[in-house]
């Protein structure tokens, strides 16, 4: 997962009520709980096992950067399930879910409408249904590339097609060379 991928997980991380550990040892303490021992978390962030011993006894504090950002990044996949699963549900159920994009956008329409692509700043509230389908597409493992496109079918709705007030022949919005992306619940 990319672009589309983690910003859907920055969104949910905001809904956190607890930030999650930030020294090394913290960190390994809190996967060694998780895991249930120091040979799974050693085998998972490929080190070995004494090393892992050492970072949770605080003998070692300072992690090379390589490891430590894999040490961050499995934290927070782990930090507070409970609020995320509440967090998910919350958008895909009743608050939706806003996108804020600069990219080019364009859509596919009949001939003798100005369907030119353009570079667009759009910050726009999608609906639960929406944000149920991202996330439900990022929980069964789908690529950037599919969640880029629920994205422009929401987009096509909510904003060209003014929740079916407009444009109606509209057949398919491009959403491309996205310089910028923010997920928000």
């Amino acid at each position: 997962m990319a672009m589309f991928g983690e910003g859907l997980d920055a969104a949910v991380q905001k809904a956190f009520t607890r930030p999650a550990p930030k020294s090394a040892g913290a960190q390994m303490r809190y996967l060694v709980k998780q895991l249930g021992g120091t040979k799974a978390v050693a085998q998972m962030l490929r080190v070995s096992q004494r090393t892992v011993e050492r970072y949770v006894k605080d003998q070692i504090k300072k992690p090379r950067p390589d490891l430590a950002a894999r040490l961050e990044r499995e934290v927070k996949a782990r930090w507070q399930p409970q609020i995320r699963a509440r967090a998910r549900a919350k958008a895909a159920s009743t608050g939706g879910i806003v996108i804020d994009t600069r990219a080019r956008l364009g859509y596919t329409a009949p001939i003798g409408t100005t369907d030119q692509d353009r570079i667009r700043h759009l910050t726009v509230a999608l609906p639960p249904r929406y944000a149920a389908r991202l996330f439900d597409a990022q929980e069964s493992g789908a690529s950037d590339q599919e969640l880029q496109e629920i994205a422009a079918d929401a987009l096509k709705e909510v904003y060209f097609q003014d929740n079916g007030h407009r444009a109606g022949s509209l057949e398919e919005v491009r959403f491309t060379d996205i310089e910028h992306l923010e997920f928000d619940l």
